[in-house]
């Protein structure tokens, strides 16, 4: 077929001389199109006797692959020229800060869970978790709290709704995390070292009580533990909590579930309102502790003729009032975000043991 080698410059020529991708398609479509110059050729095959087509077949599809080529070619070379200019004239500083972006913040009770957690774990306590809606039986009856005990009234406990006719035992929001111990000590035995942090719910509400607030309880049993070693673990841990040397003091108590039984307090001293801990002549009453009650081993499956040991439990709420400084149980609750950005903590501020921040 005669004509192609000048047909094959002229497009490549108008190719090259493209100077926009519309123009360049304007040429595809002059060239390629149903109408196009190249594409009329193609038709002509049909009028050739065989042996023109068998010449002139091979010569046109070429010539079809090399136009094609030539367009996808300047199509990229197009574009990238256009890029190179489109950053040359958009050009940003990539060393200029960033605009400020409010961020959120981790809330006391949970900061203050982390730095209870990593401190007991140093001393070696594993954590144990349990259900937040339990039977009447773990909640009461296993920690040897009897039937006419005030906390087993529907004025200080949470129990669920019943059908009628319904003479199952109840269940109940767990007024403290004591159950978890029995569930623990049912499911691994011993000797064990854990606590249990998490949520509890008991009707009561002001400035020191809500009807849900968060405890940690602590339990260890082996066959020689003593009320000495409870009294080094709580001081330990207050001294790594408050990052201060800390002083306990013991009262004879009375606990359904522990035997003997003693109220905790800390060593601290009231300035102006203000109270600091681990300095003074004052005391002040934190926690609930004491020997495990025999009865209450015996109802987790534990021999207590074997095995002895201590708990206790404090409210995670009230621990983060007393070293953050916080005057109202209330406003942990209260889901204002002035609050929460007054007393929260940055994603990166990671509680470190030996000063529980």
């Amino acid at each position: 077929m005669e004509g192609l080698d000048k047909l094959r410059g002229d497009w490549l020529a108008r190719i090259g001389e493209a100077a926009d991708e519309g123009a360049l398609e304007e040429i595809r479509v002059a060239a390629l199109g149903k109408k196009g110059e190249i594409s009329l050729k193609m038709r002509e095959l049909g009028k050739m006797s065989p042996e023109e087509r068998q010449t002139a077949g091979p010569a046109l599809n070429a010539l079809k692959d090399e136009v094609n080529s030539a367009l996808s070619a300047r199509k990229s070379s197009l574009g990238d020229a256009a890029l190179e200019a489109r950053l040359a004239t958009e050009w940003l500083d990539v060393t200029l800060p960033s605009r400020p972006r409010r961020v959120g913040s981790i809330h006391p009770v949970s900061q203050v869970t982390e730095e209870v957690t990593a401190i007991f774990a140093d001393m070696g306590f594993a954590v144990a978790e349990g259900p937040q809606i339990d039977s009447d039986w773990y909640n009461f009856d296993a920690l040897n709290i009897p039937g006419h005990h005030p906390a087993r009234a529907e004025m200080d406990t949470f129990y669920m709704a019943r059908a009628e006719g319904d003479n199952r035992p109840p269940h109940v929001l767990r007024t403290h995390t004591s159950p978890v111990q029995i569930r623990h000590m049912e499911a691994h035995g011993a000797p064990c070292r854990i606590i249990a942090p998490g949520r509890v719910y008991r009707a009561d509400y002001d400035q020191t009580h809500t009807p849900m607030f968060h405890q940690v309880e602590g339990l260890a049993i082996d066959r020689d533990i003593s009320m000495a070693n409870l009294k080094w673990v709580l001081e330990e841990f207050f001294s790594a909590y408050f990052g201060t040397k800390v002083k306990t003091r013991f009262r004879a108590s009375h606990f359904p579930f522990t035997e003997p039984s003693a109220e905790v307090d800390i060593q601290c001293s009231w300035e102006g309102g203000t109270v600091k801990v681990g300095e003074g002549d004052d005391w002040l009453e934190v926690l609930g502790s004491g020997m495990v009650h025999p009865k209450v081993l015996s109802a987790a499956k534990v021999d207590p003729a074997e095995w002895q040991g201590f708990a206790f439990g404090m409210g995670i709420d009230r621990i983060a009032m007393l070293k953050y400084g916080i005057p109202d149980l209330r406003a942990f609750f209260d889901s204002d975000l002035r609050w929460l950005r007054h007393y929260g903590f940055a994603a990166l501020q990671v509680p470190a043991v030996h000063s529980g921040v």
